[in-house]
């Protein structure tokens, strides 16, 4: 058979092993990182049979997409067992509302327990002592928790090795990776029901301290390596506040100020079990949650947990800088991997979109044989997305380039209209670019603006500029016409414009109403 190069048709082309007996099947992951100068690609043209076609290369037998995504489904299935969100609210609930009652557990009698957890004290910076609660917790997690617990290991072949990274760089204990999986449960993307985000669950504010931007297409509180720096830094800071690890955790999920006064209230005591009574009852259950964790993982064989390792490991896997605007499911069929196998390399993008903006280094990050043929490939596989882009109905929104961004410092007398009008955008976008929950300002608050037109004309060049902005036109609104529709049609106008210089209070509006339109 002969060798084809990549082209927009051969994107409807993908390669598998075909396994005849179990061990074919436990080595097929082994054979997918070897088989990157040995696979060929099967063009897809007409002349192919709607059935299966096999072409045997090399003991590999190669099929057509719409082949493989029936053998997927089976794949997917798991794959969003693997990586759903449900762990994420059990996790929650279980800090939250645990009960500390005696549970019943013959496989781990309590003095087998005790000298576990001195063994652990002797090599974690932690204060690892065997307490009534703290048994509670492990022997309920063993007890009732053993399916989500043998997920969470399955996932942390992944991100473990990544965390570790970033620990051993910091100076931070190793065993601190174990609270990712008490913050997210190990899910990219959780959110709390306070808005806290990411592996490390980081706010809005807190994640802006530590570097970590968010915008429309992109939260970097969901980048796994970029977020676990930031989480390094913050919980090194809190250590150094402290001086106590334990302390560290509990600021981490309450913040210092609930620290300090559990502090004082307590009457001067450092010890967490000594102040915990006084901490927010979610913190109560926190750290005994964190040194759960850690003894499973740490017993894990004890107990009878196996792991598989992860179906990519972190370090088969690599970066590139995108190009051009793309999804993560043209990413996918160009790939041949699953969309959720694609999102779960690169939770960051909040809408499936790697956007390209001046001055940003978004990357993707695929499997290492996935790379590889995005890279050989890559003019073609940018055709293929503008083309698919180029083609849909609704066109994604045009994200603005880094260049055009402005920081507004509030003065007296601004209001979020007036700095909207201003800019030509709308208010629900500034309080969207800033994090806004409300429409308060105060004096001297920056902002960032998107604007979509100038400032306005300066004190010295008014005349001409102003007759023409304070002029106006009308437009005849017709059948199908929505403000929104209509704004389009004006740049630099605004439906929040529209409503303002004609008096709309709603969103109708009726054929033939006349609008005054005010030139920007």
């Amino acid at each position: 058979m002969k060798t084809v190069s990549l082209s927009l048709l051969t994107f409807f082309a993908i390669t598998t092993l075909l396994a005849q007996d179990e061990n074919a099947i436990d080595s097929l992951q082994r054979k997918q990182l070897q088989m990157v100068d040995s696979i060929m690609v099967t063009p897809f043209s007409s002349e192919l049979p709607k059935t299966v076609v096999a072409t045997e290369i090399k003991d590999t037998l190669v099929y057509t997409l719409e082949d493989m995504k029936e053998a997927r489904k089976i794949d997917s299935l798991w794959l969003k067992e693997l990586f759903g969100t449900g762990r994420f609210e059990e996790m929650y609930g279980s800090v939250v509302n645990e009960v500390y009652e005696p549970v019943e557990y013959e496989e781990l009698p309590t003095e087998v327990l005790k000298q576990r957890l001195e063994e652990l004290n002797a090599r974690t910076p932690f204060n690892v002592e065997y307490n009534p609660s703290l048994e509670s917790v492990i022997k309920g997690y063993l007890k009732n928790r053993r399916t989500t617990m043998a997920r969470l290991m399955a996932l942390s072949d992944y991100y473990f090795p990544m965390f570790e990274e970033q620990l051993d760089k910091h100076g931070l204990p190793l065993e601190m990776k174990y609270l990712a999986i008490v913050e997210s449960a190990l899910d990219p993307r959780a959110t709390s029901r306070v808005g806290a985000q990411g592996l490390w669950q980081f706010m809005f504010a807190t994640g802006k301290i530590f570097g970590l931007e968010v915008n429309s297409y992109v939260d970097e509180r969901s980048d796994p390596i970029m977020a676990t720096e930031a989480a390094c830094k913050y919980l090194k800071s809190l250590e150094k506040s402290l001086g106590d690890w334990d302390l560290a955790l509990a600021a981490y999920n309450s913040g210092p100020g609930n620290v300090s006064k559990a502090l004082r209230r307590s009457g001067g005591y450092k010890n967490y079990w000594n102040i915990r009574q006084h901490l927010p009852r979610e913190t109560a259950g926190y750290l005994p949650a964190f040194l759960a964790t850690m003894y499973i993982f740490e017993y894990a064989e004890e107990h009878g947990f196996r792991s598989n390792g992860p179906k990519f490991p972190f370090i088969a896997t690599d970066t590139l800088k995108v190009k051009k605007m793309i999804t993560l499911q043209q990413v996918a069929e160009v790939t041949n991997l699953d969309i959720e196998e694609v999102r779960f390399l690169n939770p960051s993008y909040k809408k499936d979109v790697i956007p390209v903006i001046e001055d940003e280094n978004y990357v993707l990050r695929l499997p290492i044989d996935a790379v590889g043929k995005f890279v050989a490939n890559e003019n073609a596989v940018y055709a293929f997305a503008e083309k698919e882009l180029a083609e849909r109905e609704k066109p994604l929104p045009q994200f603005f380039e880094q260049s055009d961004k402005i920081r507004y410092r509030v003065r007296s007398g601004d209001y979020l209209g007036k700095i909207a009008e201003k800019y030509g955008v709308s208010i629900s976008s500034i309080k969207r670019w800033n994090g806004l929950r409300s429409n308060r300002l105060r004096i001297g608050q920056r902002l960032t603006i998107y604007p979509r037109k100038p400032s306005g004309a300066t004190a010295s060049g008014q005349s001409k500029k102003d007759s023409d902005h304070n002029s106006a036109r009308t437009y005849t609104v017709k059948n199908g016409d929505s403000l929104w529709s209509i704004s389009r049609k004006f740049p630099g106008v605004t439906v929040d414009n529209l409503k303002k210089w004609n008096g709309i209070g709603g969103t109708k509006l009726k054929p033939g109403m006349k609008l005054k339109i005010k030139k920007s």
